[in-house]
């Protein structure tokens, strides 16, 4: 991906293709491990041919450390995966896309105790309304039943594991391609993934024809066009913006929603969607999330 691309827009564009990840979780029937490990194995499978062509060399280079980082990323990957996906089995979509996207809190902390990063009160500012309208969408969430707060909480874990995620790869991308980071951390992960299928006792098939072009959906347009954007972008902005930006995805899964499902948004839904927004614009506005350092990486 060249670098002239501007890296806070190249984000957005990866959450409109992110959205549309729970729009296919429930059209599909199959074990929600299932759907996260074909998922990752078509997304290695389609990254292969470019990693053995022009990465080999690199590869073959990395040090130890660098390769467990990206292994622990890719457990951190797969578990939010593993628990984002059932997360939808139990509760509404709406409702397990803003839980999810409250990674900022956990990526606010970490940046500062983990990353020793400076995080601003303009970012503060804008993570603060964004997660402000994800509340006021999931209070205008009707409950669906006793399974409902295990949903939640699943979602939950998940909002945890892929700041854990983002953090790590945002540690390891300066000095690393993101096509030979993604492979590596996609390849731990459907590992990871696999072992929890194997583990659970879940076939890998039979499974409808109709299913295998869902998975494949989800690895060509929400992994690689969706989570390698934001990989790349992580080696020229902060993980704070990043995770802001990606609070934009339950507004767009809620566009989908209305076009596919006739799900209209609630009063609460739309007011809230409406903040994300203007969290996200008031982030990209005030342009303070390029580090000095790496500003001159994107002229190259």
């Amino acid at each position: 991906m060249g670098k002239k691309l501007n890296p806070q827009w190249a984000v957005l564009i990866g959450v409109i293709f992110v959205s549309f990840s729970s729009i296919f979780i429930k059209y599909s029937t199959a074990p929600s491990l299932i759907i996260a490990a074909y998922r990752l194995g078509f997304t290695i499978l389609l990254l292969a041919p470019s990693v053995i062509r022009s990465k080999r060399q690199e590869i073959k280079e990395i040090d130890k450390r660098s390769l467990g980082i990206c292994i622990l990323s890719g457990v951190f990957l797969a578990l939010h995966f593993a628990t984002w996906i059932t997360s939808i089995k139990y509760t509404s979509i709406a409702s397990s896309a803003v839980l999810v996207n409250t990674h900022p809190v956990f990526i606010l902390l970490g940046s500062v105790l983990i990353l020793k990063e400076k995080v601003s009160k303009k970012t503060v500012l804008c993570v603060g309304i964004a997660l402000g309208g994800g509340i006021i969408i999931s209070m205008g969430d009707s409950a669906l039943g006793n399974h409902v707060l295990f949903g939640d909480l699943l979602a939950l874990a998940g909002a945890f594991f892929v700041a854990g995620y983002m953090m790590i790869g945002r540690a390891v991308r300066q000095h690393m391609s993101v096509t030979t980071y993604t492979f590596l951390v996609y390849s731990s992960c459907f590992v990871t993934l696999m072992i929890f299928v194997l583990g659970a006792g879940i076939p890998l098939h039979p499974y409808p024809l109709r299913e295998w072009f869902i998975f494949l959906a989800l690895a060509i347009f929400c992994t690689i066009l969706g989570h390698s954007i934001f990989n790349w972008a992580l080696a020229y902005v902060k993980a704070a913006f990043v995770s802001t930006a990606v609070l934009g995805e339950p507004v767009f899964a809620t566009v989908w929603a209305i076009l596919l499902f006739a799900e209209h948004p609630s009063l609460w839904q739309i007011v809230g969607s409406v903040m994300i927004v203007f969290g996200i614009y008031l982030s990209i506005t005030w342009g303070q999330e390029i580090k000095p350092e790496n500003k001159a990486l994107l002229n190259e």
